[in-house]
């Protein structure tokens, strides 16, 4: 039987059970179980890993609870700014956008910029330009508006600070979404999508839409997708070091992102955490927070959804 896998995550940091009300920890498994449903039901029908991570990502982007898309965070001027990217490991095809406001999937315009384009990376107004040149819908500020972000930005607007999704800087929840999958033809892919960080000034960019550092997928070592503090994880190019420890040193995926993500990232002050897949079905769901948003499936009967350590 060929394996089928799926992981995604929306996040990762100080997530505790006791600062978790009832009703709201019943809301994020929900929204995390119909990502995965809705990423594994593409494998299950013979679909690509390519086509998984996106519907996947996009189940996820069209939820306020996480910062991408929908619930993506305010930035300085008071608006929306989003990044996002997607990779496929046979070809190492990849696409990204960054800085892109008005899109309803950021992570359906990267594929589209991976697939219509030569590039990898469009940026800005450049990246909207290419979007209405090929038709690609754009959608209201109204629909990106949540009162919850929203108050979160007036807390700081005005301010030199700036905060990591959905709270203060001792409660750090990285809101970055992602997924990775393993399809029937052996074949994994990654994707990545965040609304960055709150009050965040000069066009600044995370890991997220970084080809190696948020997001990364090859057929010989594993697909990886990151969340945590955009700026170490793009000092250590950490989904591409996860797959150069796989290759050139021969780990398998668990020891691999263990030794990133708990010992080189934190060596250089970073926290967060990742998921990942290979090609003979593993799947790895890394941490160094106290809580990491995060589900995983595959055809052999294992499933999990989970928030805390």
């Amino acid at each position: 039987m060929q394996k089928i896998s799926i992981a995604i995550h929306g996040g990762a940091g100080t997530i505790l059970r006791s600062e978790m009300s009832e009703e709201k920890e019943v809301a994020y498994k929900e929204a995390l179980q119909e990502a995965l449903d809705a990423g594994y039901t593409v494998l299950e029908k013979g679909g690509t890993a390519l086509d998984a991570v996106e519907q996947a990502v996009i189940s996820l982007e069209n939820c306020p609870l996480f910062n991408a898309a929908k619930g993506a965070v305010f930035n300085a001027l008071g608006g929306h700014e989003m990044d996002a990217s997607i990779m496929e490991g046979k070809t190492k095809l990849a696409g990204a956008v960054c800085g892109v406001h008005n899109i309803k999937n950021p992570v359906a315009l990267a594929r589209q910029v991976m697939q219509q384009t030569e590039h990898v990376l469009l940026m800005g107004e450049g990246a909207m330009d290419f979007a209405a040149t090929i038709g690609f819908p754009f959608i209201d500020d109204d629909y990106f508006y949540d009162d919850f972000r929203y108050q979160q930005w007036l807390k700081i607007k005005d301010s030199e600070k700036f905060q990591l999704d959905h709270s203060d800087i001792k409660d750090k929840k990285f809101g970055t979404v992602g997924a990775v999958a393993l399809d029937i033809h052996g074949n994994i892919a990654a994707a990545t999508s965040t609304g960055g960080m709150t009050n965040k000034k000069f066009g600044r960019v995370g890991d997220s839409p970084i080809i190696g550092a948020g997001t990364y997928a090859n057929n010989l070592t594993c697909a990886v997708s990151c969340t945590g503090s955009g700026e170490y994880f793009l000092r250590g190019v950490v989904a591409y070091d996860v797959s150069c420890l796989m290759e050139y040193k021969g780990m398998s995926l668990e020891d691999a992102c263990n030794e990133v993500i708990h010992h080189r990232l934190q060596s250089i002050g970073g926290d967060g955490g990742l998921i990942a897949a290979d090609a003979n079905g593993n799947i790895t769901l890394a941490f160094n927070t106290e809580g990491m948003y995060r589900a995983a499936k595959n055809n052999s009967g294992y499933e999990e959804v989970s928030i805390y350590k």
